[in-house]
């Protein structure tokens, strides 16, 4: 295996210099031109808001598409060669057939876009092939797969993104300049959530009641199934990683009886899905606490009818931000004692650069398009990840752990330090704006 990852980097490297060579002559760094050769994973909902947004970034191709469903694949090499590019090898031969698409010489970066318990498996047999995994929501389901990603990367010295897109949202980027700037003083707790009510149309078909991939996870475990999207921005708010850690996390559930309640007046008490036993509770609560003496709340709830939102707050010593409110409060700045203001002027005044200079696109109100343009530069231009490796773990963790510590009653369990130590040395990294 070492042998195929030496010989598959010189090909890289050789082949990175003769496409290059045209542009050292005319004085143009060739990092900025450099096409970077895309592979894709996964071609369902997910997989092709990704190759929309990617077909919207110069110099890429897309060069190998993977899914069991061919006519999913089919679909996405239609779109790709519509929009002028070459048409993608497509790899449609049973499940496995990822394996031989990774082995490949010609691939820079993988999309991985496919149910949960293919990501780290695909990720980690990307890195051992010199290919970077852009790697969807949640990187990893045990602290094992976490540890799998870890160990894989600073093996082989190839980063892993896990794509959590809502850390690249506009408020969410300017909240951290202002957090950055000090204007909240020193954090001290954060509040997140997950509130998207995913029974009738992502876990259990909404016409029919079948199960969909994720049912599975519903009737086996009992955690917070998918905490990446609450927690992704309080990993920068909190310096997490860089300056800060969490060290324990402590999880409690509720009973599970909204996804009986749902099946009974969708299709009537007869309905197998109104009968079965489901392990998961309705609202899994967490309570995680730093080395440096903060908290972070996250509450899953994802399965009882209600709006989507994420419930953001985060309390300072010199203020307080609201997301469901899209209000502020600042101590000595905000005009009427204690009374909330609008979000939106502080949004304007503290918007971050990349909303600035790059600007959003494609989906999740153009979050999609923000974050994978990153994502392609720097494997472009071989710089760090937007998030890198440990990040991407310290997220997907929390699917475990919350786990664990329902299982033993709610009682507090240690969270790993994936950095090895080095979260008390390292620097803010994640969009830095010195703006």
């Amino acid at each position: 295996m070492n042998d195929n990852i030496n010989r598959r980097r010189f090909l890289k490297i050789a082949g990175i210099a003769t496409a290059t060579a045209p542009f050292i002559s005319k004085g143009v760094m060739p990092e900025q031109q450099k096409t970077v050769r895309i592979g894709f994973i996964g071609v369902g909902a997910r997989g092709t808001d990704h190759i929309k947004a990617m077909l919207l970034i110069k110099n890429i191709t897309i060069s190998a598409v993977c899914d069991v469903d061919s006519e999913a694949a089919k679909r996405a090499a239609l779109m790709i060669t519509k929009a002028g590019l070459p048409a993608p090898t497509l790899y449609v031969e049973g499940e496995l057939n990822w394996q031989q698409m990774l082995e490949r010489d010609d691939l820079d970066l993988v999309i991985i876009a496919t149910p949960w318990k293919w990501h780290t498996p695909m990720a980690v047999m990307a890195m051992k092939h010199g290919i970077v995994p852009g790697v969807e929501v949640p990187s990893s389901l045990s602290v094992k797969e976490c540890w799998d990603l870890v160990d894989t990367s600073e093996k082989t010295g190839v980063g892993c993104m896990m794509l959590e897109c809502w850390s690249f949202r506009n408020d969410n980027l300017a909240l951290l300049n202002m957090v950055r700037q000090g204007l909240f003083g020193q954090i001290v707790h954060v509040h997140c959530a997950h509130s998207h009510n995913c029974i009738p149309h992502w876990f259990f078909d909404q016409k029919t009641g079948l199960d969909r991939w994720p049912a599975e996870y519903l009737l086996k475990y009992n955690r917070d199934q998918y905490p990446t999207h609450s927690v992704g921005p309080v990993l920068s708010w909190c310096d997490i990683n860089c300056g800060d850690r969490f060290t324990s996390i402590t999880s409690t559930a509720t009973g599970s009886f909204g996804i009986n309640d749902y099946f009974i007046q969708k299709f009537g008490p007869d309905h197998p899905g109104a009968k079965r036993k489901y392990a998961q509770g309705d609202i899994v609560t967490s309570t995680l606490k730093t080395a440096k003496g903060k908290t972070v709340v996250i509450n899953y709830d994802m399965q009882l009818p209600r709006p989507y939102d994420n419930r953001w707050m985060l309390q300072g010593t010199r203020g307080v931000y609201s997301e469901e409110r899209n209000s502020i409060y600042l101590s000595g700045k905000s005009p009427r004692y204690e009374n909330y203001e609008s979000f939106a002027p502080y949004q304007n005044e503290f918007q971050h650069k990349w909303w600035k200079e790059i600007g959003g696109s494609g989906g999740h109100g153009g979050v999609d398009g923000l974050q994978d343009k990153l994502l392609v530069e720097a494997v472009r231009t071989k710089s760090p990840l937007p998030l890198d490796v440990y990040d991407s773990v310290v997220m997907s963790a929390i699917v475990d752990l919350s786990g664990l510590s329902i299982e033993k009653g709610s009682m507090p369990i240690e969270f790993p330090d994936f950095t090895r130590g080095k979260w008390a040395t390292s620097r803010p990294k994640f969009a830095c704006d010195k703006g």
